[in-house]
């Protein structure tokens, strides 16, 4: 973590240098003590992360950011609802509501590093992950990381439309350093991680305290760091990578993911660390306020709103 530190620490001497020169207060020492996060009066959605560390001031995020990897994505925008040109999409309230209850649960506990799992593969963990990601960079200033955890069937890299490596793996395995793993892309301030290449041994990587460190050293840096997982059922992955995060959620398919394994699955995390559950595949004749509230509100463009 010391390359992150130093590039830190350099934005921060320049920061304080500039400062000078003009005659204002430098800032205090410290990598993590540059100003807080941006707030929107009377927003609990914008509160700062309680016992967290201090949010890096934009100038050192923007010289940290600078040396991540540029990466042209080309997204498919059916699974990342906010890359398209609706911005009331079905399914994009959804995300939203979910950003505003990760947000309450906020000023009651520290929250930034969000793990996304499920029970079984195919439930929609990957997706409710990256479009999670979405929402809440849409929030003027906020930064988020999406992190593919799942070292054995990653998925995120085929939904962004970019490159699996360099990744975690690599990082993991000293092959690789931060800067070359993290990916900058077309989203303003949503960076991600790929998961890496294939390994035959995922589950002794996640537990050393490389990923630990490297969570740990990105977190001044970003108001949200999202991880996707592998299914906690089948294998001890999501709760190796639970043990890094503040906060868990279970993503349950409707009428298909069998109640026992939910349960099971739900067993495999502290009480302290559940922040809920998400039920995916509802079909749209189970939400009959969605059809009432799109259909009775214009969506801001001057033909919706005459229609």
């Amino acid at each position: 973590m010391s390359r992150i530190h130093e590039a830190l620490k350099r934005a921060e001497a320049e920061q304080a240098a500039q400062a000078s020169r003009r005659g204002l207060p430098t800032p205090a020492s410290g990598v993590t003590s540059a100003e807080p996060p941006l707030t929107l009066v009377g927003s609990a959605e914008n509160a700062p992360v309680l016992g967290g560390p201090t949010r890096v001031s934009q100038l050192a995020f923007l010289e940290w950011a600078a040396k991540c990897a540029p990466a042209a994505w080309t997204p498919d925008t059916k699974t990342m609802l906010f890359f398209g040109p609706d911005e009331q999409a079905q399914g994009t309230e959804q995300f939203r509501v979910l950003r505003s209850r990760l947000y309450q649960v906020r000023e009651r506990q520290p929250l930034k590093k969000v793990l996304i799992t499920s029970a079984l593969p195919k439930e929609g963990k990957s997706f409710v992950a990256v479009n999670l990601a979405q929402a809440l960079v849409r929030q003027q200033g906020q930064r988020a990381l999406l992190v593919d955890g799942d070292l054995r069937g990653a998925r995120l890299h085929v939904t962004l439309g970019t490159a699996a490596t360099p990744g975690l793996s690599e990082y993991l395995t000293h092959q690789a350093d931060e800067f070359k793993i993290i990916q900058r892309g077309p989203m303003e301030n949503l960076f991600f991680m790929p998961s890496g290449r294939e390994v035959s041994n995922p589950a002794e990587l996640l537990a050393g305290e490389g990923l630990k460190c490297l969570l740990a050293g990105l977190e001044p840096l970003f108001d949200w760091i999202i991880v996707d997982s592998p299914p906690a059922v089948p294998v001890t992955d999501a709760s190796l990578l639970a043990k890094c995060c503040d906060g868990i959620v279970l993503v349950v398919r409707s009428n298909v993911t069998p109640f026992d394994l939910a349960q099971k699955a739900r067993l495999e995390f502290g009480d302290e660390q559940l922040l809920g559950v998400v039920l995916n595949g509802v079909g749209s004749a189970s939400l009959p306020y969605h059809r009432y509230y799109y259909g009775t509100y214009p969506r801001g463009d001057s033909q919706a709103a005459q229609r």
